[in-house]
């Protein structure tokens, strides 16, 4: 009998692991995991070597050695592919939290040639010695079978779709429910499917996650977020501090950046389409959501599009078929402009922040940043300035 592809996938990445050693320190946390425990001791291990070192060079010297470098950057990638791997084999592993964050701290600035400049603002990445950072994810679960229909109430709507929040009687957990309107046509239809197969296909804390797409009744369920962007800085402007401020910049900057850097552009960011978790304890985490705009960088459609769409436009685009990464750019200086200001436009700020929406939204092309990532690194730099802390308590 032929061996089948998932299988030889799983051979090569478990053959693979098997000869790379790890410590007892780290074997003894995955001694009940099964057939991936040794990988993920392994990949454990080698993420806190590297944060332990970038925690220590940012007490110190602050520069990370280009050896250190390339092999922490080589251990991202290895990461990233080998649970993508896992994954289309039908092992769906998962990085906590805590560490795919400090990950995407990190990879903004590591260089793979002449070392690495550990950023001054850099706060050390907490450690995780005694607890899994690497498990794998049930693939099937067990519901209550329910009698009655659960009761959703409407939280928002867009031009072909609605969106519902319901709490999951099993569970107690709220979901949200994306339903296209009676009335969509074909075409929008098609749109709306490809925004849920694009937001299934991205993988990121940063990005609203979607679960299942219903065919009968054309919508999907994704996780609840609490409010928009505008929302959550329009409630509490006068008491946000910058720090917080740059946070929330900062996730957002990071979601943008991997979608580019997944070969799509957004093409409808807004107030509205940015969302945000909160927690009790004041904590909030980026959601991007809305991919209904979102278009292939590699690939042309079969729809010549030249409406102009998208809540924030860019005045220098001409038409909508050639939107490209330096018209997303604008809105996200617009964007950036509201987290720091709580203002409307792109007025307000007279400080480095104000320096990052200009560049961002240059009426020369030629003098706007050419990719997100270097729009992190400015940003990763800001400080808050007395004169913008003032102008924000005073219009608060």
């Amino acid at each position: 009998m032929p061996v089948d592809g998932p299988t030889l996938m799983l051979t090569d990445i478990e053959s693979k692991y098997e000869e790379k050693a790890s410590s007892l320190a780290h074997d003894r946390l995955y001694e009940d995991t099964g057939r991936w425990g040794h990988m993920f001791a392994v990949l454990h291990e080698g993420l806190n070597t590297h944060f332990e070192n970038i925690n220590g060079r940012a007490a110190t010297t602050r520069h990370f050695w280009t050896q250190n470098s390339q092999d922490f950057l080589q251990l991202i990638k290895d990461l990233k592919e080998d649970l993508y791997t896992l994954k289309r084999a039908g092992v769906d592993a998962k990085l906590a939290e805590k560490y795919q964050l400090g990950i995407e701290r990190c990879q903004p600035w590591l260089s793979p040639s002449g070392g690495s400049k550990v950023p001054e603002d850099f706060e050390p990445i907490e450690i995780i010695k005694y607890e899994q950072v690497l498990s794998e994810t049930s693939s099937s679960v067990i519901l209550k079978k329910q009698q009655s229909p659960v009761g959703l109430k409407m939280i928002g709507g867009g031009s072909y779709a609605n969106v519902y929040a319901y709490v999951d009687p099993d569970y107690g957990i709220k979901f949200a429910i994306k339903r296209a309107k009676r009335d969509t046509s074909a075409r929008d239809l098609v749109r709306f499917r490809q925004e849920f197969d694009v937001m299934k296909a991205l993988s990121f804390p940063y990005i609203l996650e979607v679960y299942k797409f219903n065919e009968t009744s054309n919508e999907y369920r994704m996780e609840f977020c609490d409010e928009t962007l505008r929302d959550y800085i329009a409630k509490r402007n006068g008491n946000l501090n910058f720090s917080t401020r740059k946070r929330v910049a900062l996730q957002f900057l990071y979601g943008i950046s991997y979608i580019h850097s997944q070969g799509y552009l957004h093409r409808d960011i807004s107030l509205q389409n940015v969302m945000m978790k909160v927690f009790g304890s004041g904590a909030v985490l980026v959601k991007l959501s809305d991919f209904g705009l979102v278009k292939d960088q590699a690939s042309l459609s079969t729809h010549t599009e030249t409406e102009m769409r998208g809540t924030i436009r860019d005045p220098q685009l001409e038409n909508f078929k050639n939107y490209g990464v330096l018209n997303e750019i604008y809105a996200v200086g617009w964007l950036l402009s509201y987290i720091f200001t709580g203002r409307d436009g792109l007025s307000g700020l007279a400080d480095e922040a104000a320096r990052v929406v200009q560049k961002c939204t240059a009426p020369d092309l030629t003098r706007r940043y050419s990719s997100v990532l270097a729009v992190i690194a400015d940003v990763e730099h800001l400080e808050a300035s007395h004169t913008a802390t003032t102008e924000m308590v005073a219009e608060a």
